[in-house]
């Protein structure tokens, strides 16, 4: 817009009505969104400085896309590009309502269900599950392990199984002749045929490891099995010889202490026996277990396959990482 166009535009608001003003309210802030989404993606391509093509610094402007981000031409193998190509937010066409999402997942509040989101961005809600789905693919790209000194605790909390999206029962019904019934039932059977519910710890019950130590570090890890010698096989990179590991004396804490010569406390959940020594105590380890049951109960239940994805969200929300952050690292 030329200056004296926009001279006239400000003019022109002395004379909106009320109603006319919240419109315009409207979509100046829906604009707003739209120009700090863009600036997001081209403060990832300014930073990188490079052709996606063939990694040439030398580049021109050449024009924006129809999304109005900025486009370059390299001056080496003469290809256009953008901030997004290469990148996973290749193929968003709308990179303002990813942020908004995005920045719903990283927030300091409680993140929306898929369909509330959905309803208030005025999008499909598959939609806002991709969006989900691909921002569990960035950040688990940039998993970081986790350095634990000093005293560390360690213990596992569970998740029960989940086949969200199986068609596993479907076929079987379709085909129970070559198709064999899934090994285990419906949970919906366990009301509407009488089945009496499995109490405790079975194979459906999916152990997740939770390590902390008292600088901060902090890691969630989900097992294959409750065996002893898998849980000693993950603590064992984690562990440094010198620290002091306090676990509620599964197997697989005795055996790692044991074979590396660690400074083991067995810690109870009984009142008067949660701390020893009057330091050594895996409270820590148990309030980053009621955060993971707050945080995963709104979504009744993950899928199974999904599980990492949510997991390694609670680390990322846990560690304060911005969306920023986020875009730079896809």
């Amino acid at each position: 817009m030329l200056h004296h166009d926009f001279r006239r535009f400000l003019d022109a608001l002395d004379r909106l009505n009320p109603a006319q003003i919240e419109d315009a309210q409207t979509k100046i802030r829906d604009l707003r969104r739209k120009t700090e989404a863009i600036s997001e993606i081209e403060a990832r391509t300014n930073q990188e400085h490079k052709c996606p093509f063939c990694a040439d610094e030398r580049r021109q402007k050449w024009g924006r896309t129809r999304t109005k981000i900025q486009r370059y031409r390299c001056s080496g193998c003469k290809k256009t590009y953008s901030g997004r190509t290469g990148s996973a937010l290749g193929r968003i066409h709308r990179p303002d309502l990813f942020m908004v999402a995005l920045r719903d997942m990283l927030g300091t509040s409680a993140p929306k269900s898929v369909r509330k989101l959905a309803k208030q961005l005025d999008v499909n809600k598959y939609t806002v599950w991709r969006w989900r789905m691909l921002v569990f693919s960035i950040i688990r790209n940039s998993n970081v392990a986790a350095s634990f000194s000093g005293i560390i605790e360690a213990d596992e909390t569970y998740q029960r199984e989940s086949r969200k999206g199986s068609r596993e029962w479907v076929r079987h019904f379709a085909d129970p002749k070559n198709v064999a019934a899934p090994p285990r039932p419906r949970w919906e059977d366990y009301t509407t045929k009488g089945l009496k519910m499995m109490r405790g710890l079975s194979r459906w019950q999916l152990p997740i490891l939770t390590v902390a130590d008292r600088g901060g570090a902090r890691l969630f890890r989900r097992l294959p099995n409750r065996k002893g010698i898998t849980l000693e096989r993950a603590m064992k990179p984690l562990v440094p010889v010198d620290a002091v590991l306090c676990s509620d004396g599964a197997n697989g804490y005795m055996n790692l202490a044991t074979a590396v010569g660690l400074e083991h406390f067995v810690v109870g959940s009984k009142p008067g026996k949660r701390v020893t020594a009057g330091c050594y105590h895996i409270q820590n380890v148990n309030s980053l277990h009621a955060r993971y049951k707050r945080f995963i109960k709104p979504f009744c239940g993950p899928a199974t396959k999904n599980l990492a994805g949510y997991i390694r969200w609670l680390e990322v929300r846990l560690a304060g990482t911005r969306a920023a952050d986020v875009i730079r690292s896809s």
